[in-house]
């Protein structure tokens, strides 16, 4: 009893002192919010009124009012915006939007703008206001006025100022906890116990030496393990939160992703799985030289492996790849900066025919895209991809330094690798990426070996895909062949026990760097050394398609439709220029022979149709082109032109949005890409209807400087904000609190076995 006594005594004061600190910090905390939020909309304005004083100044003098008008009403379709005023240097109102409060003068605007904290209280609610110069460099400058809506920062503060009290809540709980404990171990003689508290063997020292998610013997203690936990889950929430509503708190690229392979991975191994080489040595003329391929799968893992270093296991298939690796088969990459490791496996003629050629390009490439062409099915094939998937998983555990390494696996020519790794190391975890669409469940059972794909996938820890259609797509599949228990709501499918997690990932490409912009030449530099080297026309409209020579990216729907722009349109005769790169690639399959043949028919009828000894309307370039030769392509055209028929995502489209910092272009954009979902400002077409690509390459020719100039801004902030890091550090992240979760588990179940073994002793 008087140890309870004494607790209370202590216990009393200290929670009344953290509810006066916390009711000192709420106003300190509503302050610093509300600052951050009036300055992220000062930016935010300034932003939108630099786009407006763009486009007013683009606006014909004697059509002035009517289309200024009509510019504001469109710039106030923003949810944000509440309304906009222009007003004259004399603080004249020219005119407003219709949400515009007409008891605020310019005048009154500008003063309360120039204010620490420009806020105003209205009658349907609190406004943010902003005043900017239309043109920054006249002193008597007509200026725009924005009111932003405050309500929503209004409720994040509310919700922040409630994390923060159930932050303190839990923080003065655990400290009470603790401190009844130490008072009862202290209070009852317990000796032992308060040495080792002092030699840092008890309560804190774990905690304060891991973080509280150590993954050795040093954990938290398990009575602190729920709690901590729980304060770590209520912060985390509150940073998706603030994310969702204002984008990252900091540019997702290669430093925050090392931060979280530090602070959620722990600097854990990172081994990627792919059938396709990063860096290939290529014996030439002037010895060994060193290329990257042409492959969406290689341009966005790649940086992602500068950034996390680890080892990437792929098939050695250049002619010197042999005579640059060490004995153990590695070779450091890239040449210049060595990041990371390559390490190569060599597949004989036999086993590439069976596995690559065979069952992934002719039985599950067109099984999973919607092209028209038929999967073909070989029982050698099959047996010959199941040895290779195995030779890969050997590599994977081999090349594993401990027994729970993170692998990536990409794509579909390894869909059995996750369990065979599963069965050798069953504490790794596993993320599978699939880049190439999913079918429906009524397409999949077209092969043979449905189950067992699926059940090699299932051996993930977290299964990847582009869009959410796609997860919808495989969830019902497994559905349909397995039997496995699936829960919707948290995205998961348990078969035989272990929990996969299904979940979208939209891959995208790494950002340019200010360096890399600097190489680049300038949009008219780059037009004039395309037109002179292809020798086009000086006036042409160059449209630009960057391509593999595959059935399924729509090439010859694409000539479809230039062939009918010329027929529909015959001002564009002797000007449209369609600029076909074409990498070949799978040359062995009939296939694609015979595809390519069919495009090189066509355009030649294209070319004599409508072409002159000076004029060409389809320049085909069948060859590899390196990055910087892209890069020209794409800042000298007019339009990039993507047709594909069926596409995961496709990145061809993020990186001419990149190339553009002159946000100038126009992207044609096909619906059945998945792309299509994540950049709505495209033209956005059905590539199979040929009129409507028609019009769409017509209007694209035609359309203003202005309007590419605000389609294309909004796209490049789209593709710079979802990068390629972000991709990966969504994955990643998923997998760190998956690990967390695992171990946490597994030293709960140590315990109480451990504890279950004392007590039948």
């Amino acid at each position: 009893m008087k140890s309870i006594h004494l607790q209370i005594r202590f216990l009393v004061p200290l929670m009344v002192t953290l509810t006066v600190a916390a009711l000192l910090a709420l106003p300190l905390l509503d302050r610093m919010t509300l600052r951050w939020f009036s300055r992220d909309l000062s930016a935010r304005g300034a932003m939108v009124a630099k786009t407006l004083s763009l486009a007013i100044s683009d606006i014909e003098p004697n059509a002035k009012l009517d289309r200024l008008r009509g510019l504001l009403e469109r710039g106030v379709l923003d949810e944000r915006l509440v309304g906009i005023a222009l007003c004259s240097a004399t603080n004249q109102q020219i005119l407003s939007t219709k949400g515009f409060p007409g008891s605020l003068t310019c005048k009154e605007a500008r003063e309360i703008a120039l204010q620490q904290n420009p806020r105003l209280e209205l009658s349907s609610g609190a406004v943010h206001i902003g005043d900017f110069p239309v043109n920054p460099q006249q002193a008597d400058s007509d200026r725009l006025v924005l009111l932003h809506d405050l309500s929503l920062p209004d409720r994040r503060s509310i919700d922040t100022r409630r994390y923060m009290i159930i932050f303190i809540t839990v923080l003065g709980l655990a400290v009470a906890g603790i401190t009844m404990i130490v008072a009862q171990l202290s209070w009852r003689g317990w000796v032992s116990g308060m040495r080792a508290i002092l030699r840092g063997e008890g309560l804190v020292r774990p905690l304060l030496q891991t973080g509280g998610t150590s993954t050795g013997g040093d954990s938290a203690p398990p009575e602190l393990q729920p709690l901590e936990v729980e304060i770590r889950q209520h912060l985390r929430e509150l940073e998706d939160n603030l994310y969702r509503e204002h984008g990252p708190l900091t540019p997702w690229d290669p430093e925050r992703l090392r931060g979280l392979l530090r602070t959620q991975l722990r600097g854990d191994q990172v081994i990627v799985v792919s059938n396709r080489e990063p860096y290939i040595h290529i014996k030439g003329k002037e010895g060994i030289q060193v290329s990257r391929p042409a492959s969406g799968l290689v341009t966005a893992v790649e940086p992602v492996m500068r950034a996390c270093s680890g080892t990437w296991i792929a098939h050695g298939s250049g002619s010197a790849d042999r005579e640059t690796v060490d004995e153990h088969d590695r070779v450091a990459v890239p040449p210049d900066t060595q990041d990371y490791v390559l390490r190569r496996i060599w597949l004989t003629e036999e086993e590439e025919q069976g596995y690559y050629q065979g069952f992934a390009n002719e039985g599950l490439w067109p099984l999973c895209h919607v092209a028209h062409v038929r999967p073909v099915f070989r029982e050698s094939d099959w047996a010959q991809y199941r040895a290779v998937n195995q030779r890969f998983a050997d590599a994977v555990v081999a090349e594993a330094r401990s027994d729970d390494p993170i692998v990536l696996v990409q794509d579909y020519h390894f869909a059995l690798l996750p369990a065979m790794v599963r069965e050798k190391l069953p504490k790794a975890t596993i993320i599978t990426f699939w880049h190439i669409p999913w079918p429906n469940p009524e397409s999949f059972g077209i092969c043979p070996w449905r189950r067992e794909l699926l059940q090699g996938m299932l051996g993930s820890t977290i299964l990847g895909f582009h869009t959410r259609f796609h997860c919808k797509n495989f969830t019902e599949t497994v559905d349909r062949y397995l039997e496995a228990r699936i829960e919707h709501e948290h995205s998961t499918i348990s078969y035989q026990g272990e929990p996969t997690l299904v979940q979208s990932y939209p891959i995208s490409i790494a950002w340019p760097t200010d360096e890399e912009r600097l190489r680049w030449p300038a949009p008219s530099e780059a037009r004039r050394a395309v037109i002179d080297r292809l020798k086009l026309p000086e006036d042409a409209c160059i449209a630009v398609g960057v391509d593999r020579f595959d059935y399924t990216k729509g090439i010859l729907e694409r000539l479809h439709a230039v062939e009918r722009l010329l027929e529909k349109y015959p001002q564009w005769q002797g000007r449209f220029v369609l600029v076909q790169v074409a990498a070949p690639t799978r040359n062995a399959l009939e296939e694609y022979r015979e595809f390519q043949d069919r495009i090189h028919r066509v355009t030649d009828r294209i070319n004599q149709r409508f072409g002159t000894d000076a004029y060409q309307p389809v320049r085909l370039l069948a060859e590899h082109h390196d990055h910087a030769a892209l890069m020209e392509l794409y800042r000298a055209a007019d339009m990039c032109v993507v047709t594909s028929l069926h596409d995961g995502m496709n990145l061809v489209c993020k990186e001419f949005i990149a190339a553009r910092d002159d946000e100038q272009g126009v992207l044609i954009l096909s619906r059945f890409a998945g792309a299509a979902r994540e950049l709505p400002e495209a033209l956005v077409i059905n590539p199979y209807h040929v009129e409507e690509t028609t019009d769409a390459l017509h209007r694209a020719a035609n359309m203003p400087p202005q309007e590419q100039r605000e389609r294309m801004a909004s796209l490049r902030m789209t593709v710079r904000e979802f990068n390629v890091y972000r991709w990966a550090g969504r994955m990643l992240a998923d997998a760190g609190q998956w690990r967390l979760r695992e171990r946490i588990t597994r030293r709960v179940q140590r315990r109480a076995r451990e504890g279950s073994e004392a007590m039948n002793a």
